[in-house]
């Protein structure tokens, strides 16, 4: 391992970017449709009333502490891949234009199977106090709640993709784009407001995706919708809430009539 001092260094470095992105994407964010475009966008709005801004602050503290766990996980991973130890690699010639591309797709979907089931675990009676509890303590939650974690579940929720690191070749393009891709889906399942379609569940493809409405039920809901990007798991599984199509079509029929 490094020296203390560069460790140190490396971590405060890699901790202010971390928190910058947080705060910029989700700021903005929250900016936009619970300040800016409040109006426009109210009949879109999940919940039955606004977070106070205690909550808000709740949320932003625990993300910022979450992003603690992500640092130091990523100090240790670019240590260990200065070594040689990890499957990193950064010349696409090396694997092909044709892995590049799959690589993507195969952590994509690697990370939606792992956070699935260990989702499910965390809301196991013996697990969900020490672990996962923190996180519902949003109930209603707003973009800034994306990373309101215990430490052990920041801990849990960053190890699928240390795993795939030191398991399978990983451009750090295809590193990045994942990173902003799950940041992306995350807030926006924590967003609040459903900016979907009508019949999106329902469509014979993008129904298999998963939307906003979709996570958060699962915050006023505990035992369903546990899954991330895709609707995959939970309907093998029977985990769909039941009222969650009636539900996502309700929220886009209260817009219907508001004029934008």
């Amino acid at each position: 391992m490094p020296n203390f001092q560069s460790f140190t260094i490396d971590f405060l470095t890699r901790y202010f970017q971390q928190i910058t992105v947080y705060l910029i994407a989700t700021v903005l964010v929250y900016s936009v449709f619970y300040i800016i475009l409040k109006k426009k966008f109210l009949r879109r709005y999940i919940g039955r009333h606004f977070p106070d801004q205690n909550k808000i602050k709740f949320e932003i503290f625990h993300s910022l502490i979450s992003r603690i766990i992500f640092s130091i996980l990523i100090v240790i991973v670019a240590y260990s891949s200065s070594l040689g130890q990890t499957k990193i690699y950064t010349e696409i010639n090396q694997y092909g234009l044709g892995w590049f591309f799959l690589s993507g797709i195969i952590l994509i979907l690697w990370h939606d199977t792992y956070f699935y089931w260990v989702h499910r675990l965390f809301h196991n009676i013996h697990f969900f106090k020490y672990i996962h509890h923190l996180h519902h303590r949003s109930s209603n939650p707003t973009p800034f709640a994306s990373n309101s974690f215990d430490p052990i579940e920041a801990f849990l929720e960053a190890l699928p993709i240390v795993i795939a690191i030191y398991v399978i070749p990983l451009h750090p393009a295809i590193i990045l784009f994942w990173d902003v891709f799950q940041f992306g889906v995350n807030i926006y399942g924590h967003l609040g407001f459903e900016m979907l379609s009508s019949c999106f569940t329902k469509h014979w493809f993008w129904g298999w995706f998963n939307s906003s409405t979709h996570h958060n039920m699962h915050h006023t809901h505990f035992n369903t919708n546990f899954g991330l990007y895709f609707n995959f798991w939970d309907r093998v599984m029977g985990t769909n809430h039941p009222d969650y199509h009636n539900t996502f079509e309700s929220i886009h029929e209260r817009a219907l009539d508001y004029q934008i």
